[in-house]
């Protein structure tokens, strides 16, 4: 996660909660140390967010603060709506529903934000015959993503066998008809790709793999500089 990234779900970890949120409590919640919560709450004050709360008490957000406008060009706006509506169609029901409410935010934020998206936008798109919805435990492995947890599950391969496995879930990479599933293997002590379709969570765990995930995230991508080398023929084939 980028520190841009961090900041704006910082800030929307903060306005969930009704009380003080402490920094060890924000630096579960978004996967980084205490320190870097400190240095993130005095970032959002100097940019003019409200924030109340001190070292060793807590931290919450004033009612009233709202994002500043988007000012979204026009083929910036089609880009969004083509991107959320994929995600609509195709993902799994928890991002989903998150794309519809990211897409009314965005309107929202608009001059013409009672307009509904396709009166906006120059761009749609179609359901194909290739068309796959993502399975629901899709939200749970990114939920282990962002808190850096080992999963334990049991996957079948291309010939039918299972497995039980833990591993370090890192990145999930979608294809046009699959979703692929980057992680480290503690049995293999190797990273490996799991076809999120052949894939049963069996638990998160509450141990946090070691190291930082974008240092794992970056050796991955080192490896495997060719995602699509990822897929066999058998792979590919529709199940």
């Amino acid at each position: 996660m980028s520190r841009t990234n961090r900041l704006f779900e910082l800030i929307n970890v903060l306005r969930a909660r009704k009380t003080p949120a402490t920094a060890l409590y924000l630096a579960r919640e978004l996967g980084v140390s205490q320190r870097s919560i400190y240095r993130d709450i005095e970032t959002l004050r100097s940019l003019g967010a409200p924030l109340d709360g001190q070292a060793g008490v807590g931290f919450c957000l004033r009612k009233g603060f709202f994002l500043p406008e988007f000012a979204f060009s026009s083929d910036e706006l089609d880009a969004l709506i083509l991107g959320l509506d994929w995600v609509r169609q195709r993902a799994d029901p928890a991002l989903a529903q998150c794309s519809e409410s990211a897409l009314a935010k965005i309107l929202s934020a608009r001059d013409s934000g009672s307009s509904t998206s396709d009166e906006l936008t120059a761009v749609l798109t179609a359901a194909s015959a290739s068309e796959r919805i993502d399975p629901s435990h899709v939200a749970l492995l990114r939920q282990a993503i962002r808190r850096q947890r080992k999963v334990s599950i049991s996957y079948e391969d291309a010939h039918g066998a299972l497995s039980d496995q833990t591993i370090w879930p890192i990145a999930i990479v979608y294809f046009d008809d699959v979703r692929l599933l980057a992680a480290w293997c503690e049995q293999k002590v190797a990273f490996r790709h799991f076809r999120v379709d052949r894939l049963h969570v069996v638990t998160i765990l509450e141990e946090r793999y070691p190291g930082r995930r974008q240092a794992i995230l970056t050796q991955w991508r080192r490896q495997d500089r060719d995602w699509r080398s990822m897929l066999t023929v058998s792979d590919t084939a529709p199940r």
